[in-house]
């Protein structure tokens, strides 16, 4: 795809639903006794790889526009696949599902493309085989996975990582388990399962970056309307913010507090974003955004800071290829096992078109304020490289010509669309 230079953005838009609510919404409506009803449901590739999967354990669901209905079974619902469960490109999917399948009277098998089957399992492996689940896997941390479902019992995990996948799955096979199940991060991620799961009826506790929850016996279905996705709504934000000339209104954005590292972050570079009309959908905070063009410069951004804006780094590497100063990117080698190697692929790419940005082993250095130029730019076959390159390829001094950019439909179908739509 060619893509050239914009001298402005202009208009209004609305974001795609939220990725993480979509899955966690599909997967607890289907463990729910009865119709689960979602509005706004993102119909990406990735979130209809977790209704594929569930349709494969027995469970009924039916799409209407962006209306999805799922009659849930209850706890002890799911049926026997009769085939391995390909999860696509999703690694929500897999690490969540392999919580929920472990507590089964079944077996089961997790697999998913070349992307997943490189990305890392032991992470949720070694806390559910200290819950006496049953899983093996290739070189013991890679998909397939393969798991024999059972008992489980309660743990304390204290997790090396800050991970909401690693936290979800940990939780939703603590649901099944004898005894309370308590899971300690190092910082806080997001907390989108906590908020759904207590709204599903399941009872679940907060202490500091410790979360519990208590062995369930129900969960009760929901009607459920998702906000739109930050992930999504950072490229626009970043566009607005570094593109000559522009003013935009981004519509219906969470803002969670375990989310909206991005919108702080920004704000913190000189960012002229107003936060207009907040307010609450089921329980998540959610507000429109007005975006326009400004003058940034350079910040450190490290420690409990990243987890809430690791999808996002990104696009926010591209700002800071456009702020004044240097920008520090630290604690991220969170980065390294993403659908890419991220510090790798933002720095060979923006590196590429002029950018002064170095890779270190948690992050990145780039130092702003030199122009970007066009050049040829691989996506990674990763949706948020393709999109965060887009924007950087929109304000450089000359076309690009981007590869692979049909991977942006995981997350964001219509991205291309709409940014047509705004220059």
């Amino acid at each position: 795809m060619l893509i050239k230079p914009h001298q402005q953005l202009r208009g209004s838009l609305s974001i795609p639903s939220d990725k993480s609510i979509s899955h966690r919404s599909v997967m607890f409506g289907s463990l729910a006794k009865g119709e689960t009803i979602i509005h706004n449901f993102l119909m990406g590739d990735d979130c209809l790889s977790t209704i594929h999967v569930f349709r494969q354990l027995g469970i009924s669901i039916t799409l209407e526009k962006d209306t999805v209905y799922v009659k849930g079974k209850g706890l002890h619902g799911l049926s026997a696949p009769l085939a391995p469960l390909d999860c696509g490109n999703s690694g929500t999917t897999v690490r969540l599902l392999s919580g929920i399948l472990s507590a089964q009277s079944f077996s089961s098998t997790l697999t998913g493309d070349a992307s997943i089957q490189k990305r890392p399992m032991a992470r949720v492996i070694t806390p559910l085989r200290q819950m006496k689940a049953t899983l093996s896997a290739k070189e013991d941390r890679f998909c397939p996975l393969h798991i024999e479902g059972g008992h489980l019992e309660g743990i304390h995990y204290v997790s090396p990582v800050a991970s909401a996948q690693v936290k979800s799955c940990i939780l939703l096979a603590g649901l099944y388990a004898s005894s309370p199940t308590t899971v300690t991060e190092p910082f806080i991620s997001r907390d989108h399962t906590e908020r759904m799961l207590e709204a599903f009826g399941a009872k679940v506790t907060r202490l500091g970056t410790s979360v519990t929850i208590s062995p369930c016996e129900e969960l009760y279905p929901c009607e459920i309307t998702v906000p739109g996705d930050i992930s999504s709504a950072a490229f626009f934000m970043v566009a607005g913010l570094i593109t000559p000339n522009s003013d935009l209104t981004i519509r219906n954005v969470g803002i969670n507090p375990t989310r909206r590292g991005i919108l702080d972050v920004l704000l913190e570079m000189g960012g002229d974003i107003k936060i207009l009309n907040e307010r609450l959908v089921c329980g998540e905070p959610v507000c429109d955004l007005r975006v326009r063009t400004s003058s940034l410069h350079g910040v450190t951004i490290e420690g409990a800071t990243i987890p809430t804006l690791i999808d996002e780094i990104p696009v926010l590497a591209v700002a800071a290829c456009f702020a004044k100063g240097k920008t520090l990117i630290k604690d991220a080698s969170e980065l390294r096992v993403k659908e890419c190697d991220r510090i790798v692929a933002i720095h060979t790419e923006l590196s590429k078109m002029g950018g002064a940005v170095l890779a270190t082993e948690d992050g990145l250095i780039i130092e702003g304020g030199k122009p970007l130029h066009g050049a040829t730019l691989e996506t990674y076959h990763d949706h948020r490289m393709a999109m965060a390159l887009t924007i950087a390829a929109l304000n450089a001094t000359s076309p690009s010509q981007l590869l692979g950019e049909e991977c942006v439909r995981i997350s964001f179908p219509n991205f291309f669309e709409l940014l047509a739509e705004l220059s």
